[in-house]
């Protein structure tokens, strides 16, 4: 479940900081509330950038744990074959 959770939390943030980004460009905003909208959009933006980064240790990790594994199996059936 804490999987399912951090992805929400990642496409919230992502579309806060979108919806936010809409808000700044517009221009309509007073100084001190546009100020306040931007250190919002840093923190979400860096939180994103880290969700971002741990998805791709992720994917590194698994990638090369499916790569060894696939390396492990061609040699069993080398061996297989080789002995029969």
């Amino acid at each position: 479940m804490p999987r399912k959770k951090a992805n929400i939390d990642f496409e919230k943030s992502l579309h806060e900081l979108e919806t936010l980004v809409e808000k700044l460009e517009q221009g309509d905003l007073p100084l001190e509330a546009a100020l306040q909208q931007f250190e919002r959009g840093i923190a979400l933006t860096r939180t994103c950038q880290q969700a971002l980064k741990d998805a791709e240790q992720k994917v590194k990790i698994l990638s090369t744990k499916n790569a060894k594994e696939s390396l492990q199996d061609m040699d069993d059936d080398y061996d297989s074959v080789t002995h029969d």
